[in-house]
């Protein structure tokens, strides 16, 4: 019998009262919850494993994210915040290496797997029982529906009231798998989808400066808070890059990452340069965006120091070929650079090649102007409403240095498509 410290009402939001009932009495095989920043879904999906655990000898748990390296400091860190808000830490044994937490009566297991290739995720043998529950965390970071089925169908054996739960922020485009897949889910009767905001969790909880960092983002920024905040798909379906992926990239990732691709595009006026560095993962296809200088008004002497504190190795740069006698004055600086192979249809065929990969990581923190210009670009509509044919030229100056960067991987056979 489960005995805890603090009541489930202490630690779970009023609008998971339901979900919680339909778990413990196995109404559903597949939960979609999704919800803005605070919501406390992750919070409640790690309780409800715990507990649910505790209460079934032959229960264990899988715990999943699309990314290895960001198992540890979220999904993991979340499932020991559970045992300690329940109060039966002393009943728990966790490791990292290999990472899982036992519980020690049983020795039921929750282990965790990083998904970055989904066919190679392998089923888990237990001590006593099965996977009975299987949480998908951030489960927009994955590809595709098709990835989340291959590791079901590995995953799914032994039980016949396996609950798979699935937590999310919905992304801000329309065309996004996950919203497309989401709406499709609503109509099985085996699955439920669920919304929750930070409205629906005690103050207490969130505290002051998260509440006021909402509220001030409500008022200047009302839909950039509707999609963080409260959960709602803002896209409008004219968005161009569709498989943007908003993530941290760690520095042991970018440790392994072995040809670096490096681009600049240069500022005019008011126009800012833009310098970047990245990765292709060409078996994935997944491009790795980890480095910027993003800034107006930079003097070539400033921009050039700026860039070698970055390109410590001055590893070749392709940039712009619009501007031979900056390109030239930046070499006399002790740049390595060429000139792109700019030409009809090369942008065109640029962003057909970004568009085609399976996602571009753009890491929020390392290269914010990179992520905006990336998320918020669109094909522009006519005094109709219609959607333009041309890709606008306009805040794309990361989306340019992008293209230049991989030129190279644009021309198969050793021949450029334009």
């Amino acid at each position: 019998m489960l005995a805890t410290r603090y009541s489930l009402t202490d630690i779970i939001a009023p609008s998971f009262y339901s979900i919680h009932h339909f778990l413990k009495n196995k109404i559903y095989d597949h939960y979609w919850l999704q919800g803005g920043r605070g919501s406390t879904k992750s919070s409640f999906a790690s309780v409800e494993i715990i507990t649910g655990m505790m209460s079934d000898p032959d229960a264990n748990a899988v715990v999943l994210r699309k990314v290895k390296e960001t198992l540890r400091e979220s999904v993991y860190e979340q499932m020991l915040w559970a045992i300690d808000k329940l109060g039966v830490s002393h009943l728990w044994h966790a490791s990292i290496s290999p990472m899982n937490i036992t519980y020690i009566p049983t020795g039921q297991k929750i282990v965790f797997k990083g998904a970055d290739n989904p066919k190679k995720v392998k089923g888990s043998k237990f001590r006593r029982g099965y996977a009975k529950f299987i949480w998908y965390e951030e489960v927009d970071e994955f590809s595709s529906m098709a990835d989340i089925r291959n590791i079901n169908q590995t995953l799914i054996r032994g039980g016949n009231d396996i609950q798979v739960i699935y937590t999310y922020n919905p992304p801000q485009s329309q065309n996004n798998w996950v919203n497309s897949e989401v709406e499709s889910q609503r109509h099985r009767s085996d699955t439920l989808v669920h919304s929750s905001t930070y409205l629906t969790v005690p103050p207490e909880w969130l505290g002051e400066q998260f509440i006021s960092d909402a509220e001030h983002l409500k008022e200047t920024k009302p839909e950039k808070y509707e999609h963080e905040y409260m959960g709602i798909v803002t896209g409008t379906g004219a968005e161009v890059f569709t498989n943007i992926i908003n993530r941290r990239i760690s520095d042991d990732e970018i440790k392994r990452f072995d040809k670096i691709r490096r681009g600049l595009d240069f500022g005019f006026a008011a126009d800012p340069l833009h310098y970047m560095e990245n990765y292709l993962d060409k078996a994935r296809r997944k491009l790795y965006i980890f480095a910027e200088i993003h800034k107006t008004g930079m003097k070539n002497k400033a921009a050039v120091d700026a860039i070698k504190k970055i390109n410590k190795i001055n590893g070749w740069i392709t940039a712009d070929s619009a501007e031979p006698r900056t390109i030239a004055e930046f070499e006399e600086l002790g740049l390595r650079i060429d000139p792109a192979k700019k030409g009809p249809g090369s942008v065109e065929h640029g962003i057909k090649f970004l568009q085609d990969l399976n996602e571009i990581i753009i890491d929020p923190e390392r290269c914010p102007n990179t992520y905006r210009e990336f998320s918020s670009y669109e094909i522009e509509r006519d005094s109709h409403g219609n959607l333009k044919g041309t890709y606008p030229d306009k805040d794309n100056h990361s989306i340019d240095t992008c293209r230049y960067s991989l030129e190279d991987e644009m021309k198969p056979n050793g021949k450029w498509l334009y």
